[in-house]
């Protein structure tokens, strides 16, 4: 019988935000194939000795796949290793299709992504209450198109936190589309470049008219999260209204209600 292929989500660049699982899978397994366009290889570093070992990055999907099937024909343990969740545009469906189709067993390991691994570096927060409570994960059209009604304009529209991916190229577009959907030149946008890496994350923080110069100063042209929301700045607010499940007043199952709050 083949082995089992884990397509582990190795999280957004620090290997130690690889979840506990995701790593005791690399620790047993004897073959690994890992997205080195993406991932910090340092992961791979939780291998054990004599793991065969392969970057992926000069691959097509169908060499990814006969690359797996061979693994999982001598191995018990075989990892797919990818950037942040595997879920999110890590072209899941499409290579697990293959691989029940040549009744080889699979699973997946979820990863933390950069979207929040960005908010966490840069002390964000992607809700607030009676800000948004809605986040949009997204990207702008490239050689990849958007199906119809996801435009960027139509969703800022909806002025939540926009998390863009894979589209710091095109940050020219992030512009106009969000001035198009009505958000002011002055409103902050954040961006995270290698977020969570040690030793190269960048965090640069401006406004839809200055983010685009600020990006060129700091040469960031690839693997960089884009944010825009209504709550980016929130810690320096004069007020904040505060969350219902931890003011004194709102009682739950777990805390009886007082009849004043505090300031």
């Amino acid at each position: 019988m083949p082995g089992k292929i884990w397509f582990v989500g190795a999280g957004p660049g620090d290997p130690d935000l690889i979840t506990v699982k995701g790593r005791k899978l690399l620790e047993q397994a004897g073959a690994v194939l890992f997205a080195g366009s993406l991932v910090d290889q340092a992961a791979t570093l939780y291998a054990p000795p004599g793991c065969a070992i392969r970057d992926s990055k000069d691959m097509t999907l169908e060499e990814m796949n006969d690359w797996l099937l061979a693994a999982a024909a001598k191995h018990e343990t075989v990892v797919r290793l990818q950037t942040g969740d595997p879920g999110l545009y890590g072209a899941l469906i499409e290579m697990t299709r293959l691989l029940t189709a040549a009744g080889v067993d699979w699973a997946v390991i979820p990863g933390v992504s950069s979207a929040m691994a960005s908010m966490a570096a840069a002390g964000e927060t992607l809700t607030l209450p009676e800000v948004t409570q809605t986040v949009i994960l997204t990207r702008v059209a490239g050689r990849t198109p958007m199906p119809p009604g996801e435009e960027l304009d139509a969703l800022a529209a909806h002025k939540t936190t926009l998390c863009i991916y894979l589209s710091i190229t095109l940050l020219h577009k992030v512009q106009e589309a969000l001035l198009k959907a009505g958000w002011s030149e002055d409103a902050p946008i954040l961006v995270v470049q290698k977020a969570s890496w040690p030793g190269e994350e960048k965090i640069v923080r401006g406004t839809i008219k200055d983010i685009k110069r600020k990006c060129q100063d700091e040469k960031i042209a690839s693997q960089a999260m884009i944010v825009a929301s209504p709550t980016l700045g929130a810690a320096d607010w004069p007020d904040l209204i505060r969350s219902k499940l931890y003011d004194p007043t709102f009682g739950h199952r777990f805390r009886k209600a007082s009849e004043t709050a505090h300031d």
